[in-house]
């Protein structure tokens, strides 16, 4: 397992993390990624343990907070050899204060989530959106509290535009706030939406990308292709609507390249995707998630080895999309190009 900085901070994170989704699952959509109870999760945090996976992501709204719950339980015993990554932000209730990060409702979910996860401290803490009705700065306030109280060492955001970031980087640099380090991002050969502003945007100002479903939503696990009907088995069936749309043709004509790179590696498509990732700039670490062992010791395949090349150019190409406004300029016109060249 490589370890890498996360962004621009010194803490070293596993190339890979294990998502903590699947545990406890409840309501329609957790449920459907699984229902790992903490024997079970204990059994998948030794395996992750012993090859090296040391970070475990979570939430406060993965299944109400029966995700870190289950997570804080399977890792009693060890909690100084790993990493525990958790976020905030979205509603967790219906009254005024269930949702947001108002400086109220971040110290009541840091509470919270310590008290779940049954920790003195959480390594890194994530905004899981951002709020708009909430001023950075009372935003910034509340973290840079909570570190000083040592109950969070690191802070980061999720699914933040490019704006959102900047903005909120510029404030704690103008108020000598702590930056946040990580931005924990959607992104796979069928998402990647990430390169067009965010990618550049980390480069730029040091944040270290935590990539969530890497495989597409579940697309590419090597389950489902051209011509063949969508496995009964596949949790897509149930779960599709909740996650980024992907166009037919488009996710056929990935899986083809995958496919291609497979029969020249041996190895499985799923490998293949999440190598593909651990190949690209900005990229800290890849979360994967496993409903059983099986699932899980496949995924860990994909670290200890390169893709050449040619073989990323193929996956690249097959996986190109149209640059949206106002970045097609720079991908097509010298002139830009030239003054602006891309970040990958």
């Amino acid at each position: 397992m490589e370890y890498r900085r996360l962004g621009a901070s010194g803490l070293l994170v596993p190339e890979l993390s294990l998502g903590a989704g699947t545990f406890g699952g409840q309501g329609p959509l957790f449920g459907a990624w699984g229902d790992t109870g903490v024997q079970q999760a204990r059994r998948l945090v030794d395996i992750c343990v012993d090859a090296g996976v040391t970070m475990f992501d979570t939430a406060d709204v993965y299944s109400a907070g029966a995700s870190e719950e289950v997570l804080g339980a399977a890792l009693k015993g060890r909690r100084d050899q790993v990493l525990i990554s958790t976020k905030a932000g979205l509603p967790t209730g219906d009254g005024p204060g269930g949702a947001g990060t108002s400086r109220a409702r971040l110290i009541t979910s840091v509470d919270d989530a310590l008290r779940r996860l049954d920790t003195d401290h959480i390594d890194l803490f994530q905004l899981h959106a951002f709020d708009a009705g909430t001023p950075v700065e009372e935003v910034l306030s509340a973290l840079d509290d909570l570190v000083r109280a040592g109950k969070i060492r690191y802070t980061g955001i999720s699914n933040f535009s490019g704006w959102q970031a900047m903005k909120s980087l510029a404030a704690a640099d103008r108020h000598g706030r702590p930056r946040y380090v990580a931005h924990q991002v959607h992104y796979s050969l069928v998402g990647r939406d990430y390169e067009w502003e965010l990618l550049p945007l980390a480069l730029d100002q040091g944040l270290g990308a935590i990539v969530w479903s890497p495989l597409g939503w579940g697309r590419l696990t090597g389950k489902i292709r051209r011509g063949v009907p969508l496995p009964a088995g596949s949790r897509l069936h149930e779960t599709a609507d909740y996650g980024p749309p992907v166009e037919d043709e488009y996710l056929y004509r990935v899986i083809d390249a995958l496919e291609e790179v497979s029969g020249e590696t041996g190895r499985a498509v799923p490998q293949i995707a999440l190598r593909w990732l651990l190949q690209r700039p900005t990229v800290s670490s890849v979360i994967i998630g496993a409903r059983n062992e099986e699932q899980l010791r496949q995924n860990l395949g994909a670290v200890g080895w390169t893709l050449t090349p040619e073989q990323m150019a193929k996956l690249d190409a097959a996986s190109s999309r149209t640059a949206p406004y106002p970045y097609f300029p720079y991908h097509r016109q010298e002139g830009f190009a030239r003054l602006n060249p891309p970040a990958v």
